[in-house]
């Protein structure tokens, strides 16, 4: 066992599981006063929900036999390791990291947990929590874990077979969350008042708050993806900030040509839009092509959040345009910017150069085909899950309730207590000014 590369990989998984809380001020933030609380449980239960689905089956179908059968299934890794059956803390490393396989369960399980928790922001303000947590339960079974395999797992076959570069989850993470956000967005159908309320963010410092914390806890998302400190890490830790540095730039340059002001909000989408397209391309460019991502993913995605209004459907909070969009970009982008030392050093599945660096097309188009399976999959699965769910139990609180406050309906519970916000317009009575008790005040006003 190689003792500073498991706390590595330990540490860099509790920063991935901050990121959930991050996500969810993100989107609170984002939300308006009356769902704030809402959103932050929708993101919470996910923690709950899915660490529980891990343990059961949910690593063994994703990750089950890696080592043993690196010839084995490429669809799914089976049933003998459920419940970490044959998992004790110091039997079997993963690979040659000398990392024990149980730190890569914790790792893996906080991937499993923000990728559901993803989806929730497309669905603000309209949905019971009921049923979005039975949704949680359902997709990360049918799709997260088997799409986990695909992509991640030495013999999925997006992986060993198609030779995709994804290094920390643009197409298991992103585009599998956005392309089931959009499926969400539209069984739910649309916000009441959509288009006709304005739906600003009721809270954009927890906006900034958020976004922060998922820049700090993405640091172990990606460059924690190596299972090891060392080299491939430092270069992925450094190929993450620059990417999302300058994707910050990207939108905030198409917000001010767009709109004529530079946004708080715009510069925190655009970090995200960053973080987004960087992760599975993280591994496999060098800084320069990292500044070239980030750049591209923020002015498109800074595009891209407008295509709700020309297309129709309500996603709440832009998970389409950031995380489907941005994770199709990084995906396909390291078709053109990987370089050959940088695949030459971390990659074994057979994967090549991108063009722009002497590797020809062929890697784009792997990059592509992989994108469009986990897009269609995650889109067609996501939808049936939601409608089915929708037309038994029901998936949207009725239209007197969220125009009340999804917040009272669903967890009787304000995040506000605006009654007790300000001073009031009248003089205090005479006996609270002589300091008359709490007690004896309010028998006056009895």
């Amino acid at each position: 066992m190689d003792t500073g590369n498991t706390a590595f990989v330990l540490v860099s998984a509790a920063l991935v599981l901050l990121m959930t809380p991050g996500l969810a001020f993100f989107y609170g933030g984002m939300v308006r006063a009356k769902s704030v609380l809402n959103m932050l449980m929708m993101n919470f239960i996910c923690i709950a929900v899915v660490t529980v689905l891990w343990i059961l089956y949910g690593w063994t179908v994703a990750f089950g036999n890696a080592n043993d059968a690196p010839d084995g299934s490429t669809v799914w890794g089976g049933f003998k390791q459920w419940a970490l059956h044959d998992i004790s803390m110091t039997d079997g490393q993963w690979g040659t990291s000398g990392v024990p396989i149980i730190a890569v369960v914790a790792f893996q399980l906080m991937f499993a947990i923000i990728t559901p928790a993803l989806i929730s922001g497309a669905i603000a303000d309209r949905a019971k929590f009921t049923a979005w947590a039975l949704f949680v339960a359902v997709w990360s079974t049918l799709v997260y874990f088997p799409v986990a395999h695909w992509v991640f797992s030495p013999n999925g076959f997006i992986n060993a077979k198609l030779h995709v570069m994804d290094f920390a989850g643009g197409t298991a993470v992103h585009i599998n969350a956005g392309a089931a956000a959009l499926a969400c967005a539209l069984v739910l159908g649309k916000r009441v008042s959509w288009r006709k309320d304005p739906m600003r963010p009721h809270n954009v410092p927890f906006v900034m708050l958020g976004a922060g914390l998922l820049w700090f806890g993405w640091f172990g998302f990606n460059a924690g993806s190596a299972l090891g400190a060392n080299g491939a890490a430092s270069m992925v830790f450094v190929n993450t900030q620059v990417a999302t540095a300058a994707a910050v730039l990207g939108w905030l340059a198409v917000e001010k040509i767009r709109d004529g002001h530079f946004t708080t909000l715009g510069a925190a989408s655009g970090a995200v839009a960053g973080l987004v397209a960087i992760t599975p391309a993280c591994a496999s460019v060098s800084p320069l092509g990292s500044i070239a991502i980030g750049l591209i993913a923020g002015g498109v995605c800074a595009l891209a959040i407008s295509l709700k209004y020309k297309f129709g459907f309500d996603d709440s909070l832009d998970v389409v345009g950031v995380h489907l969009v941005g994770g199709v970009v990084g995906t396909l982008l390291i078709g053109l910017f990987a370089t050959k030392e940088m695949v030459g050093t971390v990659y074994t599945n057979g994967a090549k150069a991108g063009l722009f660096y002497g590797g020809g097309v062929e890697q784009l188009g792997r990059q592509a085909a992989g994108a469009a399976i986990v897009l269609v999959y995650s889109f067609v699965l996501a939808y049936a899950i939601a409608f089915v769910i929708d037309k038994t139990m029901g998936f949207r609180v009725a239209e007197d309730d969220e125009v009340a406050g999804i917040d009272q309906v669903e967890h009787a519970e304000t995040a506000y207590d605006f009654a007790t916000m300000g001073g009031s317009l009248r003089p205090a009575p005479a006996h609270v000014a002589a300091g008359t008790s709490a007690a004896a005040e309010s028998k006056v006003d009895a």
